[in-house]
């Protein structure tokens, strides 16, 4: 099926966007994939709050020298001291500071064992119901004095309409290699958000990706549907120590004011998704995004590693 033939068919889509106008449209498909028992990597608690809240803020995960070990890999990787595929670094807007760089696993050895840790993996795939693989990865890191925002969004929409991910089966997992505070840019929540969708309007550019990674101004919602549902749900910022693991709904919203602190704000982030829901052609755009963005091969399902990083 071509991009064109996909996006044409809005009949099929329970998730059309990139419309003449915003609509808001109920999620159809489950927040939690799996039935809680004993032997879960959570707690039952935990996986409600998964499904009523969206999100999950776990600490206490990883040990000091494994965070250590991450956090020097990471100034490695931002300090030009490995040799970075092509087309794999994003930079600030109007300047060449590291803003993100792609494609983690097949960079760096010991963020591609981090990928496949049972305390991340083994976690997302007991949520999402299915074996998984990773659909995208990236080191943010956002610099102290001059890191820029991240504007609200929903993950899902641009997945689905730029990438052709079908459901709402896929989680970000995202591990703090800084202290994250209410002051340097945190990544915000809305509880409860992910219960609906926001149908952006607007079309889609040719080559979205080239301008939305460093500013997204295309898929977001209006302002008067992000006043109403922060509203409705409230705003969570997600705070924590270096190592804390923020898991988070494909459809949930958030977002993440600049950092004008001397205090850089950095960490690595996973998005899985189920291998029930490969890729198909984009939704709501003429063809798909690089491969970097979101994997487009034959996945492997993630082999679920235990034991200490290092």
């Amino acid at each position: 099926m071509s991009a064109i033939t996909n996006r044409a068919d809005r009949t099929s889509d329970p998730y059309p966007s990139r419309l003449p106008e915003e609509k808001w449209l109920p999620r159809e498909d489950k927040v939690v994939w799996s039935q809680w028992r004993p032997d879960a990597p959570l707690t039952a608690q935990q996986a409600d709050q998964f499904d009523r809240d969206g999100f999950l803020v776990l600490k206490n995960l990883f040990t000091e020298d494994e965070i250590k070990a991450l956090m020097a890999e990471s100034a490695a990787l931002r300090g030009g001291e490995r040799d970075l595929m092509d087309g794999s670094v994003i930079t600030e807007p109007g300047s060449d500071e590291v803003r993100t760089i792609f494609k983690l696993p097949e960079q760096s050895a010991l963020f591609d064992r981090l990928s496949r840790d049972r305390r991340i993996a083994g976690i997302v795939s007991f949520l999402l119901g299915d074996e998984i693989y990773v659909h995208q990865s990236r080191l943010n890191y956002k610099p102290g004095f001059t890191g820029k925002e991240f504007y609200w969004h929903s993950d899902f929409e641009t997945w689905h309409a730029e990438d052709g991910m079908p459901r709402m089966r896929a989680i970000s997992a995202s591990l703090l290699l800084t202290d994250n505070d209410e002051l340097n840019g945190p990544l915000m929540l809305m509880p409860g958000s992910h219960k609906q969708f926001i149908a952006c309007a607007g079309e889609t550019p040719d080559d979205n990706h080239k301008s939305s990674l460093k500013k997204q101004e295309v898929g977001v919602p209006s302002h008067e549907a992000l006043t109403k549902l922060a509203s409705a749900h409230g705003i969570v910022p997600a705070t924590g120590k270096a190592g804390t693991l923020v898991l988070f709904d494909c459809n949930t919203m958030h977002g993440s004011n600049g950092n004008i602190t001397p205090f850089a704000r950095s960490n690595a982030f996973f998005v899985f998704n189920a291998m029930s829901n490969q890729l198909t052609e984009p939704f709501g755009a003429q063809k798909p995004r690089p491969d970097f963005l979101g994997y487009r091969g034959k996945p492997r399902p993630i082999d679920v590693a235990t034991g200490k990083l290092v």
